[in-house]
């Protein structure tokens, strides 16, 4: 049996196949202040696209390092720990003490994060496309995510190693987590934002609408979102949480 009641701050794949309409995301229980973590998100990808302005996106520039490089790949990594922490926290994951990686890493089973692909559009060469979360399929950390531990605590030996492609990786890991909770809504001060189909190559458009998204399509039909929204928005709480191991 598919799933009738969509998991809190989480979107998958419908029964037909898609991911469809995302209306739900938009009730005020699916998420707390969702506005909040897209708006850092967008500031972040700001500073991206004004840094393309002096190192190309190419292959050839993965190695650059920089401190506007370096501050980018911090500011990053925080927006998907403070993601994270709110996707467990809102489903009611009861763990007391501090959340780490090894407590992220289960939003795995419920959003796998490891099947979505980001792809920045005005890439040359042949690494344009980038899966953030591929590790997690096998559980096995993060690469860009223990360089930002590294350069982070010990900036001054770790400084080389918080490179172009790591801050790359990690800014796409934040789009995500995003887009793995709310698809394409950016809560724009109340204004709906339209976007008519996906792109004509199967890819779809991302919040910010720069870089395009490829949702994970392998959930089997008992674990697709087979509600009708319209018959759920009218109960108090349309919503259940996902069920993470302490």
């Amino acid at each position: 049996m598919s799933i009738v009641r969509p998991y809190r701050r989480t979107v998958r794949q419908r029964v037909h196949g898609e991911y469809g309409l995302s209306d739900y995301v938009k009730h005020p229980l699916f998420a707390k202040d969702p506005a909040h973590y897209v708006r850092a998100y967008l500031l972040i990808e700001q500073d991206l696209k004004r840094l393309f302005d002096y190192i190309e996106p190419s292959d050839q520039n993965l190695p650059c390092y920089s401190y506007r490089i370096h501050e980018l790949l911090l500011r990053a990594c925080i927006e998907v720990e403070a993601n994270c922490k709110a996707i467990l926290l809102e489903n009611g994951y009861a763990k007391s003490g501090d959340l780490r990686m090894v407590d992220y890493v289960k939003i795995e089973a419920s959003h796998r994060l490891s099947e979505y692909r980001v792809r920045v559009p005005v890439w040359t060469g042949a690494n344009g496309v980038r899966r953030p979360f591929s590790n997690w399929a096998s559980r096995t950390p993060l690469n860009w995510y223990k360089t930002y531990n590294a350069a982070k605590h010990d900036r001054h030996s770790e400084f080389q190693s918080a490179t172009f492609e790591m801050m790359l990786d990690a800014i796409c890991g934040c789009l995500v987590v995003l887009s793995a909770q709310f698809m394409e809504e950016e809560f724009a001060g109340g204004m709906d934002i339209v976007i008519s189909g996906g792109l004509t190559d199967g890819w779809d458009y991302a919040i910010g609408r720069f870089f395009h998204v490829d949702y994970p399509k392998s959930w089997a039909e008992t674990e697709r979102y087979a509600f009708k929204w319209k018959e759920l928005s009218s109960q108090v709480d349309p919503f259940d949480n996902y069920p993470y191991p302490p």
